[in-house]
């Protein structure tokens, strides 16, 4: 049950939480809200969101903490690239990335709740020429990760997860 008062699943909404997550001090109350109302939902819905995000393409993905070793779960969009199922960590451009993304390097096995499916993973950070070329795809298909990459020094990392048979 969200802990806090349940914000509405639009895409205005989510657009708006960009620059909350962008934030020094991180992800705020309505950002918390957002992902816990989603989750509830993807959850209760088999996978489906309804109303503005029902097109959307998002999974559940729950890691350890790096820090805690507790188990983290938070909507992400996703990419499927040939068979490829990729995630970008690209908090909006920020100068430093999520916290998903650090909890992934420091305990690569994740799991994956896609559409009604949950699995077991391998989080793999793309280098190089497959990392660029990758970033490339998504890019051109949804622009705002190429803004992303504009607003941060850093380059945005792409992270297949691979299935675990």
């Amino acid at each position: 049950m969200p802990s806090h008062d349940a914000v509405e699943l639009t895409v205005e909404n989510l657009g708006k939480l960009t620059d909350d997550v962008r934030s020094a001090s991180g992800p705020g109350a309505t950002t918390r809200s957002f992902n816990e109302t989603l989750i509830a939902e993807f959850r209760a819905n088999g996978g489906q969101l309804a109303g503005d995000l029902a097109r959307a393409r998002f999974l559940l993905l729950t890691t350890t903490g790096a820090r805690t070793g507790r188990q983290r779960t938070c909507p992400l969009a996703y990419h499927k690239v040939d068979d490829r199922l990729l995630v970008i960590a690209s908090k909006g451009g920020a100068p430093t990335g999520p916290a998903w993304y650090a909890n992934l390097v420091a305990h690569p096995e994740v799991t994956v709740e896609l559409g009604a499916e949950t699995f077991s993973a391998k989080a793999a950070v793309l280098e190089g020429e497959e990392r660029a070329r990758m970033f490339e795809h998504v890019a051109t298909r949804v622009s705002q990760f190429a803004d992303y990459q504009r607003r941060t020094s850093r380059v945005i990392p792409v992270v297949e997860l691979l299935r675990k048979d």
